[in-house]
């Protein structure tokens, strides 16, 4: 599938990083670009239980900025998955569930396409075990799509995301650029997160686009 062309968002956007710094040498293929709105989706269903694992589904954008080339997409869109087998420490897309987030992506926002998944490591930590691998490699096997790990009990989330040659570091995950609103306030709690650049900087850019 080719990408949108489109301006990349940076300059509405606070990137995200992680407070210690783990990624230096990785070269993801895609930035991470999410709304507010979609990222208190994905908080409030991952604390409905902090017992087991609960997931869905994110879609949204895949572009390509029209002047630097550089690939990112835009999460805007959580879809919360129905049907799962769950567990305090695994979670499986059933059949079931696969067609019902299709059929409800394709039904109510065929301008969409699936962007990537997410679920929750309740008291566990954020990394990729071997079936989360499994499940990203068989179900997300496009380069651009991305994984996100949240862990709800101590706040604190993370994506994984392929490299430009094609690998993924299962240990290390990225942060990702929150889609500021017009209130210019930021939404993001996660305590392993940190701020690139200072909010003020980022409304003074905004004024002036």
């Amino acid at each position: 599938m080719a990408p949108r062309s489109s301006r990349i968002p940076t300059r509405h956007a606070l990137e995200w990083i992680p407070r210690q710094k783990q990624v230096s040498l990785l070269d993801p293929l895609v930035k991470v670009f999410i709304t507010q709105n979609a990222y208190i989706r994905i908080c409030a269903h991952a604390g409905s239980d902090l017992d087991n694992e609960v997931g869905g589904w994110m879609a949204g954008k895949y572009c390509r900025d029209d002047i630097t080339n550089d690939q990112f997409i835009v999460i805007d869109t959580i879809l919360a998955a129905p049907y799962t087998e769950q567990g305090a420490a695994h979670l499986t897309f059933t059949s079931n569930t696969q067609i019902a987030l299709f059929d409800f992506l394709e039904r109510y926002h065929p301008d969409k396409v699936l962007v990537g998944w997410y679920h929750t490591h309740p008291r566990m930590g954020v990394f990729f075990s071997s079936w989360d691998e499994w499940l990203h490699k068989n179900f997300f096997s496009k380069p651009w799509q991305v994984a996100l790990v949240v862990e709800p009990y101590t706040s604190a989330g993370g994506f994984f995301i392929r490299q430009k040659n094609g690998a993924m570091d299962t240990q290390a995950y990225f942060g990702f650029h929150e889609l500021i609103n017009q209130e210019k306030k930021s939404k993001v709690f996660w305590k392993n997160l940190e701020p690139k650049r200072n909010l003020n900087t980022l409304e003074t850019e905004v004024l002036v686009v």
